[in-house]
């Protein structure tokens, strides 16, 4: 029976001014052994100054978003702007998000609005470097 899921997040750039971002998860049983593949989604963040970022993001569910942001002090902290659907995507109407280095390890807290309910926790993490 699963029992929690691991994520994997990738931060690429290539010399333009912005960073290629991916975000992969999976569900996991006791041992830490992969169930199934879960979600995925992957995009852009760009820099536009005085710690501001717009994120653009896409996801395997049907879903695109317009994310706003700001960074500082290792605090990178997320807000949509737009939220798009497919016909067959769950209704998902906003989200926040909240990065933070830790101890060296990246902290991860993402609410979110869906399905009827109000902006809520909805994951958690402590990811460490591979």
């Amino acid at each position: 029976m699963p029992s929690s899921s691991a994520r994997s997040l990738i931060f690429t750039h290539d010399g333009r001014p912005f960073f290629h971002y991916m975000a992969r998860s999976w569900i996991v049983d006791e041992n830490n052994e992969k169930v199934r593949d879960a979600a995925i989604e992957t995009g852009f963040i760009r820099a536009v100054g005085d710690g501001k970022f717009e994120i653009l993001l896409t996801h395997n569910t049907g879903i695109a978003e317009i994310w706003e942001g700001t960074a500082d002090n290792g605090k990178f902290e997320w807000t949509t702007d737009a939220v798009a659907r497919t016909e067959t995507a769950k209704e998902y109407v906003a989200g926040k998000r909240l990065y933070g280095n830790v101890e060296g390890d990246l902290l991860y807290a993402f609410d979110m609005a869906a399905m009827g309910q109000a902006l809520q926790p909805h994951l958690w993490a402590r990811l460490k470097r591979a």
